[in-house]
């Protein structure tokens, strides 16, 4: 038997995506705000709560830092890449369900989403 995994969290799912290329705190912040318009912004509190969670997880991992860096970047494991594929595959099932039942009631969504 398969076991599922759990859906990821938007925050979840949106840091893992900021950190395929290495990054850091405040530039997950922005790159975040940025991709959802300012629809999500994160606290401080949030962002380094789950970011501490997704390096427990092993789904990023810390870049080497120079000697002197004060700031840690981090980037996506290959555990963490397949998480966001997973997850990518599990909201497109999600969205086409939703796009299908509309238009069964003669609603043409596809160019209002």
């Amino acid at each position: 038997m398969i076991k599922k995994q759990e859906p990821l969290t938007e925050t979840a799912y949106l840091i893992l995506l900021a950190m395929l290329k290495p990054n850091h705190g405040y530039g997950v912040m922005k790159f975040v705000e940025e991709k959802t318009k300012g629809r999500v912004v994160f606290g401080p509190g949030t962002l380094y709560g789950a970011i501490n969670n997704l390096h427990k997880k092993g789904w990023i991992e810390p870049c080497p830092t120079k000697p002197g860096e004060r700031k840690i970047e981090y980037i996506i494991t290959d555990e963490g890449l397949k998480r966001v594929k997973e997850e990518l595959r599990r909201l497109k099932e999600i969205y086409e369900i939703g796009v299908e039942i509309l238009k069964g009631r003669g609603e043409n969504h596809d160019k209002e989403i």
